[in-house]
């Protein structure tokens, strides 16, 4: 069974969502990940500045082959969630895929993901399970 490398960029503000989304991935039998994201019990050691931070999410993001966006209420308030994106896209010689996942149909003011995004998929363990496939 091949391994999958996700980034899972979520707000820590939506960490229940990143929680349910990990819980979800592993009740999956068919389906195995390796996680480099940043959770809010794991953060990254940046040294607290902005430059830093972003290195080191760009190397957890050089590490995955995709990228994973929860689109929560919070996502639109994260400007690292939109500079995830943006290292996903343009920081690598081969841009790495990225995915966003619908928490509710309450998210029209995520127009930043949503163009960012090769494929959009709601809550649906076997739609993103799928897209992942579909795009590694």
């Amino acid at each position: 069974m091949r391994t999958y490398n996700l980034f899972i960029s979520h707000s820590w503000a939506d960490s229940d969502m990143y929680n349910k989304l990990i819980h979800l991935l592993n009740s999956k039998r068919d389906f195995s990940y390796r996680d480099y994201s940043v959770p809010k019990d794991d953060p990254l050691d940046s040294d607290g500045t902005d430059e830093n931070l972003y290195n080191a999410i760009k190397t957890q993001i050089a590490r995955s082959s995709v990228v994973l966006i929860l689109m929560g209420i919070e996502a639109t308030d994260s400007k690292w969630i939109n500079q995830e994106i943006r290292i996903a896209k343009n920081e690598f010689r081969i841009p790495k895929p990225v995915i966003a996942i619908e928490s509710s149909k309450n998210n029209s003011d995520l127009a930043i993901v949503k163009q960012g995004a090769d494929r959009i998929v709601d809550w649906n363990p076997e739609r993103i399970v799928s897209a992942i496939r579909e795009v590694v």
